[in-house]
């Protein structure tokens, strides 16, 4: 089966990528990439550990790289692929971002804004939820695996 060069499969593969370089540097491996009109903008990964920052989540590099790539910081007609189900930190500013769609891979039972009462993301945000799922999955179950052996 080959994928379309603009489908959501496409779009989380590259951010499955990310993820990657993240798991070589010894980060969390969760990777993102910014789209617009099938257009990869902003592709990012963890990078708490390389820059001892808390807030350096693979969803904030990407959203403030596809800001600087558009000169604005509304990012309404484009698309967030993530392999990961954000944070609430993410999630809230992807609502300040007004992100047009968020696709996620994995979900987060633990850390996920979807574990939260109330709605997180801006109410026009599209959502799909489970892409590539295992594959996703399955990069952070080897890595904390790795991690707990050590």
């Amino acid at each position: 089966m080959t994928l379309s060069l603009n489908s959501d499969e496409h779009f989380m593969k590259l951010a499955l990528m990310e993820a990657e370089l993240a798991y070589e540097k010894g980060e969390v491996p969760v990777g993102a990439v910014i789209v617009i009109r099938d257009k990869v903008i902003a592709r990012s990964h963890n990078l708490t550990e390389a820059l001892m920052d808390v807030t350096a989540h693979a969803e904030m590099q990407a959203i403030t790289s596809a800001s600087n790539h558009l000169g604005g910081k509304y990012l309404q007609k484009c698309s967030l692929y993530v392999t990961l189900e954000p944070c609430a930190m993410c999630a809230g500013a992807l609502f300040w971002s007004q992100i047009g769609k968020v696709v996620y891979g994995a979900s987060d039972p633990k850390r996920g804004f979807t574990n939260h009462k109330q709605a997180m993301l801006h109410p026009k945000t599209e959502i799909k939820v489970g892409v590539l799922a295992e594959a996703c999955s399955q990069i952070l179950q080897q890595f904390f695996k790795e991690r707990r052996a050590k």
